[in-house]
């Protein structure tokens, strides 16, 4: 949107403006917010508002509570299913503590800082997500029944598809906040839905995935279903994914993606406690459509990164393994980093694969795999040499010490 303070303040005068949600996510990338009056923002810009450290998940390790949220002017949206008289906005903040230093367990904060050593370098990075979410009926308390809302399967129309008129809604409000859809559909499971963001800034892209969880349950709500991202809802049916694309050009030229995939397979194990952060992540991964090797190929869906088939500034490639759980910060930070690495130290990516890795023999695949459990990689990342050289010390230990 590329508002000032004083934009945004003129804007809150005019628009008739009662509420200001200032929003963060905890290290689990959970949403957070609390909400100011009007007469609080100037104070919010110029100083910050103070909330209890202690009291959010993850940022309890610390010998002080305090801490201060600064709102982003850049991130203002209205929430377009609250009232039109006395609206109600929402800002992102970054977070720091009461003399100004960055809070160690921001992770807005941690994947800014990725962005300045990618542009520090001459680096770009953009993302875009695919998210696919379950809806599930309402029972008549508005509790989730566990009874998927359709039928239908991959791609199907209405009738059969009874989620067509509520991802229609979801994108129309996606759309009111300044966040653009790129198509949406039916997924491969019963009540299953898919919908699809054109790559942006990272920053853009990490503020849009959380702003998209938080609308889809809302507009599932208020259509009598609940909606849920978790990555394996159904014990017999497809899981949830959260496909990144990603691209990454220097001084304005689009880099080809081999060195960036070779920093990204060479670490992704040690990374993979931070796309798969649940105990269901695991039930998912090595699944169709969720490759649990650790391969690359073009077009092709069963490896775990794949470069789809397209031209010009639609170049980029796929990483398949990520579910919505992840806290999109540290996905696109890390991300980053390790395809930093991969060109900084000019490393090659393996051979690409060209055969349908579902349908191989096990002894006939690559042999390195994904963690296959939580614990395996908590473990894994607790071990690795890479994630204590990018990921502040502090952050590292919150998140860890939080899947044990």
């Amino acid at each position: 949107m590329n508002y000032t303070k004083q934009e945004v303040m003129q804007f809150v005068e005019e628009e008739d403006v009662k509420f200001i949600r200032l929003a963060f996510c905890d290290v689990f990338g959970r949403p957070r917010n609390v909400s100011i009056m009007p007469t609080e923002l100037e104070r919010a810009f110029s100083e910050g508002i103070s909330i209890d450290a202690w009291s959010v998940a993850g940022f309890e390790g610390f010998d002080r509570s305090d801490i201060f949220l600064h709102p982003d002017p850049d991130t203002l949206a209205f929430l377009p299913w609250r009232p039109e008289h006395g609206r109600v906005v929402r800002m992102y903040c970054d977070i720091t503590w009461p003399d100004g230093r960055p809070f160690e367990c921001d992770t807005r904060t941690f994947l800014k800082k990725a962005i300045e050593t990618a542009k520090a370098k001459g680096y770009t990075f953009s993302f875009g997500t695919e998210q696919e979410f379950y809806l599930f009926r309402n029972d008549l308390e508005g509790e989730s029944t566990g009874i998927p809302y359709d039928n239908a399967g991959y791609m199907d129309i209405a009738p059969a598809d009874k989620g067509e008129n509520i991802r229609r809604e979801i994108c129309i409000t996606l759309e009111q906040m300044g966040i653009f859809p790129e198509s949406s559909h039916h997924e491969e499971g019963p009540g299953q839905n898919e919908i699809d963001f054109r790559y942006c800034d990272a920053l853009k892209a990490a503020d849009d995935a959380m702003t998209f969880r938080s609308v889809v349950g809302v507009i599932a709500s208020r259509n009598g279903t609940s909606a849920d991202f978790s990555p394996k809802p159904l014990k017999d049916k497809p899981g949830n994914g959260m496909h990144i694309n990603f691209s990454v050009k220097k001084d304005g030229t689009y880099v080809e993606p081999d060195h960036i995939v070779a920093g990204i397979l060479e670490y992704v194990e040690d990374m993979t406690v931070f796309m798969n952060p649940s105990q269901d992540s695991y039930k998912r991964l090595g699944s169709s459509k969720a490759p649990g090797i650790v391969a690359w190929a073009d077009e092709n869906r069963s490896t775990l990164i794949r470069i789809p088939a397209a031209f010009g500034e639609f170049k980029r490639a796929e990483l398949r393994s990520p579910d919505p759980l992840a806290n999109p910060y540290l996905a696109f930070g890390l991300l980053i980093y390790a395809g930093l690495a991969g060109m900084d130290k000019g490393m090659n990516a393996p051979d690409k694969i060209t055969r349908n890795l579902y349908r191989e023999p096990a002894d006939s695949l690559p042999v390195k795999r994904l963690p296959g459990s939580l614990s395996e990689a908590v473990k894994t990342a607790s071990e690795s040499s890479f994630l204590k050289e990018v990921v502040p010390a502090e952050l590292l230990g919150a998140y860890l010490g939080g899947k044990n």
